[in-house]
């Protein structure tokens, strides 16, 4: 797991429920903080829902430590891909969902976390002081990641 804080993070898991039933649930960005051990909320900033441009700020917590993320929606196709940028850090947050199993009863999910560009700056210096180091915290984000989606997986699944 261990390696530089840029690196691409990835968690996946196969869901027992159909594409629609995980979309519907991962769209839901209310509910994202029952399945993120780091998001305490994810809301809405400008009018007009989930599109490709929407801004949402994001409330992370670790720890004593909690901050506030802005979050650009950079990719949107329903059922499939939902992306979304964070400005403060230099990632992005990317689901993927894929249909398996037979006649597609079943959903590959895929959640990556690639930094495109670079960290920024802020990421450089908030990390080090109140995350333990950015290399530790994407270690963290990366097991983070696996416990999301298996939350979501369960969830899908109930």
């Amino acid at each position: 797991m261990t390696g530089s804080a840029d690196r691409e993070l990835r968690a996946e898991a196969t869901v027992d429920a159909p594409p629609e039933r995980v979309w519907a649930l991962l769209t839901d960005f209310s509910r994202m903080p029952e399945w993120s051990p780091e998001l305490v909320r994810m809301v809405p900033l400008k009018p007009g829902g989930l599109r490709v441009g929407q801004w949402y700020l994001g409330v992370n917590r670790r720890k004593g430590a909690v901050w506030p993320t802005r979050n650009v929606v950079s990719a949107l196709e329903p059922g499939r891909t939902v992306a979304w940028d964070t400005t403060s850090s230099g990632a992005r947050w990317i689901w993927e969902l894929a249909p398996e199993g037979p006649a597609g009863t079943a959903t590959r999910v895929v959640h990556r976390r690639p930094v495109p560009r670079r960290i920024t700056l802020m990421s450089k210096v908030f990390a080090p002081l109140a995350l333990g180091g950015s290399v530790g915290h994407a270690d963290e984000l990366e097991q983070g990641m696996a416990h999301t989606v298996a939350r979501l997986k369960a969830a899908a699944e109930a």
